[in-house]
């Protein structure tokens, strides 16, 4: 996997596109840090390079909802308590007729 900064893309871009179907996929940096992820991809597979990109994050989402589940400690819950924050929830959105 190749990292590549912003400014090398910006003056390098007509390299980067020309190398982008045999490199794959590249990320891209801001001051060392990487920012985003170029993938090659073509109009055969266009769907189902959307499709994986939108389950990985879709994991991420749900890995970090579970990480700051166990920080706080929230991941203990019995189901009772969970079943009442429901009930609490509910509750509270119920308007008045």
């Amino acid at each position: 996997m190749k990292f590549l900064s912003v400014r090398d893309l910006r003056s390098k871009s007509a390299q980067v596109w020309k190398d982008l179907p045999s490199e794959r996929e590249l990320i891209i940096t801001s001051n060392g840090r990487p920012i985003a992820i170029l993938a090659a991809i073509s109009e055969s597979n266009l769907e189902e390079s959307l499709t994986a990109f939108r389950q990985a994050r879709a994991v991420e989402a749900v890995a970090s909802l579970q990480r700051r589940s166990a920080d706080n400690g929230a991941n203990n819950l019995t189901m009772d308590e969970i079943d009442a924050e429901i009930r609490a929830v509910r509750k509270s959105r119920i308007l008045p007729k």
